[in-house]
């Protein structure tokens, strides 16, 4: 795993030492110093995973050439205004700078010679990543919702410290009015190192078991696939000394590539609460921030220092705000993400289907989310999570995200309990709810919904081919905690565990349609077998009763009833016998044609008996357990709105010493 340095721009390392002073902003003291050209120095450059290292020595950050168009090799940074300039501690350039390619698939198309130089290991023993690894890892996401779905994943991981929303919206660029992304929780916020281990690349501290994030790969790949640069405002305290931190940090591939920068610079300045003065300090030394603050003031949307701090007023006590600009443009040469088709909602440019001009079979299928959440980040959103806390919501463009639980959207439930096995071992216990779509057999749609650790990775997964309409609007959701999600989360590693739980979900798919296709309306073309598979205790299925459509009842094609013939010579529909229960259903094969030996039947008859007992004894354990988490989650967050509120008291308790403090100096100066 490669961590990428986080380069402070100032004189800490010998490449600050050579510098140049600009004049301050009001009230701000010392001198803003920038770097020149630095002293050369052996770098490793990473321009492919697995890409070997040669040895070739040249400037330790910038590329010998500036990829900007019709710029000479001196840096941008250099162009600075003079100490004589009454502007101030701002940006020289009104505009917010924008790369040099505005299309994402194109943006890495970047100068052969730059990208023909590769460099060695440097001095302080670190690997160094070249800016152009920003791009390449960032293809992962294919999709762009992908993309905006990592951020969120964030947000949700801070739930256990306190996070109640998290707000995705579109805000104007100051410096150009251009569209930019904004996604912004109440969560515990980030300290200085952690807001560096989140700039970095292979760091996660996400050790709970519950926690969607363990790369320390998604806020890198998320941020960059969605725009060139992104700059991150935090504030945290911290629970044992209670000391206030905040930070800003910016990683711009803008900056990166039109400064010539061969390795990841990423620019940060540091606040600290003093409590004796009531005031934000600054961290790290005033010579490193005045330099790390004056990139960002050139190249972030922000021309001052009090536009960036502006920023934390309405993040609160604690809580991080993401800001993404300069937006990756489609192969059309429009933005991608388009936020004027529908003011509620984020769309994704193209793919927006005009439903009124089809023909009302296909109007159906593409009203239907399993197609709408390709474009729709609203109907997205409503699906990603297969739980949800009360105290937690997504507000999406100033409205909220209303859950969507897709097992409502079946009819005629199954529930099919499978364990995976892999040497021998179970590997979890996985209950999948299966049924029809309410619009079935109208809509042309199937699949499995496959979530992981609560967060839908696989969306109507297809794992039939159907022909003459075999499997057609069968739909399943289940949770496979048992097989691991790709870096991206769009997707599953390709083990052995997860081409097991294919071929079951085709064969669950397939014996579903079979037994219940007659309940929609389609002609049974083939006879039900009772396949080994659903036999074994691992896979038990399970109906839903109709007065307790929740409640999960037994029913086996053992238990099912012989037809009586009606007065017009036809078969009855069969009763499912479950548990002194019962609920109507549709049978086209006797039951001595599924078992034919009787003896055979009485023994399967007692396993099933006995696998329904355990069943039952599980799901109340199951009940009571969900129960205790429940309470479990409600007191962790009273504890931390409680700590919240004495972390509160205690500033205000510092500020009233501090003003009481005061009033006695000037009484006492008055005394005398």
């Amino acid at each position: 795993m490669i961590s990428a340095d986080i380069v402070d721009l100032s004189s800490d390392d010998e490449e600050g030492s050579n510098l140049k002073a600009v004049k301050l902003e009001p009230g701000v003291d010392g001198a803003v110093v920038l770097p020149k050209e630095h002293t050369k120095k052996n770098i490793i450059k990473l321009e492919k995973p697995n890409t070997e290292f040669v040895s070739q020595g040249f400037d330790e950050n910038r590329s010998p050439n500036v990829w900007s168009a019709g710029q000479s090799s001196s840096s941008i940074l250099d162009q600075v205004p003079s100490p004589a300039d009454d502007s101030g501690l701002t940006s020289p350039s009104p505009l917010c700078p924008a790369p040099v390619c505005r299309q994402f698939w194109k943006a890495g198309n970047y100068n052969d010679e730059v990208a023909s130089n590769v460099t060695v290991q440097s001095s302080k023993g670190h690997l160094h990543v070249h800016p152009m690894f920003l791009h390449s890892n960032a293809t992962s996401h294919k999709w762009a919702f992908g993309a905006v779905a990592e951020l969120l994943d964030n947000a949700v991981d801070e739930i256990p410290n306190g996070a109640t929303f998290v707000n995705v919206d579109k805000i104007l660029n100051p410096r150009d009015g251009s569209p930019a992304l904004i996604i912004q929780d109440d969560g515990g916020g980030m300290d200085p190192k952690a807001m560096r281990m989140c700039m970095s690349f292979g760091f996660s501290d996400k050790s709970s078991k519950s926690a969607i994030g363990q790369y320390g790969n998604g806020f890198k790949t998320s941020t960059m696939r969605l725009g060139a640069d992104v700059i991150v405002f935090s504030r945290h305290v911290n629970n044992r000394s209670r000391v206030s931190t905040q930070s800003i940090g910016l990683l711009s591939y803008t900056f990166l590539s039109r400064s010539g920068y061969n390795r990841i610079v990423v620019p940060m300045v540091d606040y600290k609460y003093n409590t004796s003065s009531g005031k934000m300090e600054i961290l790290h030394g005033r010579e490193r921030f005045m330099s790390n603050l004056s990139i960002l003031l050139q190249w972030s949307p922000y021309s001052s220092e009090s536009e960036l701090l502006k920023q934390f007023d309405d993040i609160g006590s604690h809580g991080t705000k993401v800001i993404i600009y300069n937006l990756w443009y489609n192969g059309d040469g429009r933005m991608e993400l388009d936020f004027n088709k529908d003011p509620e909602d984020i769309c994704i440019d193209g793919d927006v289907k005009e439903i009124a001009a089809l023909p009302a079979s296909k109007a159906i299928n593409e009203q239907h989310i399993a197609n709408r959440l390709q474009y729709s980040l609203r109907e997205y959103l409503s699906i990603l999570y297969l739980r949800t806390s009360e105290n937690f919501k997504i507000v999406l463009r100033g409205r909220v995200v209303l859950h969507r639980n897709l097992a409502d959207d079946l009819k005629y439930l199954e529930y099919i309990l499978y364990k995976p096995q892999s040497g021998g071992h179970v590997e979890g216990v996985v209950v999948t709810t299966i049924g029809f779509l309410k619009e079935a057999p109208d809509v042309n749609i199937h699949g499995f919904n496959v979530y992981h650790k609560n967060r839908l990775i696989l969306p109507f997964w297809r794992v039939v081919s159907y022909s003459e309409s075999r499997g057609r609007g069968v739909v399943g959701v289940l949770e496979a905690n048992f097989i691991e999600p790709t870096h991206n989360k769009q997707d599953f590693e390709r083990t052995s565990l997860f081409q097991k739980l294919e071929a079951r979900l085709k064969d669950m798919t397939w014996e579903y349609w079979d037994y219940h296709c007659g309940l929609v309306g389609y002609q049974v073309k083939k006879q039900l077998r009772v396949t080994a598979a659903s036999q074994t205790p691992s896979n038990i299925t399970v109906s839903a009763g109709t007065e307790h459509p929740h409640m999960l009842k037994q029913c086996f094609p053992a238990t099912v009833t012989e037809a009586k013939e009606t007065a017009h010579g036809r078969p009855e529909r069969f009763r499912l016998e479950t548990q002194g229960k019962s609920r109507e259903g549709v049978c086209m094969k006797r039951k001595a044609d599924l078992i034919e030996d009787g003896q055979a039947a009485r023994a399967y008859q007692q396993n099933n008996q006995q696998a329904i007992v355990l069943l039952e004894e599980n799901m109340k354990l199951h009940a009571k357990c969900s129960e205790y988490e429940k309470r479990e989650e409600e007191l962790n967050l009273k504890a931390t709105r409680l700590r919240n509120d004495i972390q509160e008291v205690q500033l205000k308790i510092l500020r009233l010493l501090d003003e009481l403090k005061s009033l006695e100096a000037v009484k006492g100066e008055g005394i005398v």
